[in-house]
């Protein structure tokens, strides 16, 4: 296994930052040699803060440094495809935020690149590393829990994104209920068939681009089980983030993280602390150990836990459950692509 693994970033926003932070100040491993953003002066920021030696603008020139092992694509989504397919030809394994594109054709082509290349990808799902859900996932593997059964997640958040955000995500099934489609696959298995219905409750500006603020998602899986996801974009208490799977042997629940766990009791009733504002806060130490996973995969030579089919059936998942809606019927997933 190598010491170090030499990294370039190339997206250095809300997400990139982050995921360079982690690596220079969590992962001894990793050895952050350039940023890249085509927003030099965000950057150049970013590795003033943190002493990174070179910043680049054109990703292209941070693909030729012979240096660079691996990248962490971090830009918007409509690049994440051919930065890909860029980054494999180059030789660099590969750590690509979330979703992988939002049409299956470009998924394809760069997975299809990534294979013929032979080198690693892992997909930024960071909810499959968090420690309570991986409680779970391995209860499940070990039979614990039985016969699975049924499934609930729920997943709010405490505010609507921004509208400019909107425009450019896909929509709430293919960039905020693309996690729980994923942590869906994680905990049970492959999807086989999925009805939906969505509507405007929160955000009217949302519907006025096209999309829903809530929704509701059945799931039948290829194991015969059945599962429930909510979402909605606005819960004025917070950052709401729970699951529960039911077997014939027993059940499993996370429940929400909260500041810390007192209840103080008085006349006027029980109170607890507020829970994380954000899934910054939430998953903080959930980001770190999906890089460091990352991170080792490259240096030891191991299949990433996150692979390149799960982050195209979630894309499928997404693209299921709005035809689904559009259409007021199940849809299966067969119908959407090739699974």
């Amino acid at each position: 296994m190598k010491d170090k693994v030499n990294i370039g970033v190339i997206g250095t926003g809300r997400m990139g930052s982050v995921h360079t932070r982690n690596l220079i100040r969590r992962i001894p491993q990793a050895n952050v040699v350039a940023v890249c953003d085509i927003r030099l002066e965000v950057a150049q920021a970013v590795a003033d803060e943190l002493g990174i030696p070179r910043v680049i603008r054109d990703y292209h020139e941070l693909l030729a440094d012979d240096r660079v092992e691996a990248v962490v694509i971090a830009a918007s989504t409509n690049t994440h495809a051919f930065m890909m397919i860029d980054a494999a030809r180059a030789g660099k394994h590969i750590f690509c935020e979330k979703p992988l594109a939002l049409d299956l054709t470009s998924i394809d082509e760069a997975l299809a690149a990534v294979q013929q290349a032979g080198v690693k990808l892992q997909v930024g799902f960071q909810r499959r590393f968090d420690t309570n859900f991986q409680r779970v996932h391995e209860r499940i593997a070990s039979g614990q829990i039985g016969d699975l059964c049924i499934l609930r997640i729920t997943s709010r958040d405490p505010e609507p994104p921004p509208m400019s955000y909107v425009q450019v995500s896909g929509g709430l099934f293919l960039d905020m209920m693309i996690h729980d489609f994923d942590m869906a696959r994680f905990q049970m298995g492959d999807v086989e068939e999925v009805y939906a219905a969505g509507n405007v409750l929160v955000a009217p500006e949302i519907g006025q681009a096209g999309d829903v603020d809530t929704a509701v998602v059945t799931l039948r899986f290829k194991n015969g089980a059945m599962g429930v996801i909510d979402n909605c974009r606005k819960a004025v208490y917070g950052y709401d983030q729970r699951l529960e799977v039911l077997g014939s042997n027993g059940a499993a629940w996370v429940e929400n993280e909260m500041a810390d766990t007192i209840v103080q009791a008085d006349h006027q009733g029980f109170h607890s602390a507020t829970l994380p504002h954000f899934f910054m806060q939430r998953y903080a130490e959930a980001y770190v150990s999906e890089m460091r996973e990352f991170v080792e995969c490259v240096a030891g030579d191991k299949t990433p836990p996150v692979t390149g089919r799960d982050g195209r059936l979630a894309v499928v998942l997404g693209y299921a459950a709005h035809k689904s809606r559009q259409e007021n019927r199940p849809v299966r997933l067969s119908e959407i692509a090739a699974v």
